[in-house]
């Protein structure tokens, strides 16, 4: 089964809770989303890097109250959100 990273998000914020700071990892994702781990980390690093998950000291990844907020918005088209980052990949 081929994820993108709007799956992988919500996969998170179904799994973490920003207010709380409640994590979980990589590995984890994985499983429940029955993909490989590379996958799901390169996902993660791409939603970092816009601030829409936060990866901590010991690799456990939760979502960020800007990636709650994004998945509020319930958005039905393509949404381009650029990290900022210069030659970052989409």
């Amino acid at each position: 089964m081929s994820v993108n990273k709007q799956v992988v998000l919500e996969q998170l914020a179904a799994a973490t809770d920003a207010t709380q700071q409640e994590t979980t990892t990589i590995q984890a994702l994985a499983a429940t989303l029955a993909v490989d781990e590379q996958t799901v980390e390169s996902h993660i690093q791409w939603l970092v890097a816009c601030d829409l998950a936060r990866l901590t000291p010991e690799n456990d990844v939760r979502v960020t109250i800007s990636g709650e907020q994004f998945l509020e918005l319930d958005v039905d088209d393509t949404v381009i959100v650029d990290s900022g980052r210069q030659n970052s990949e989409p």
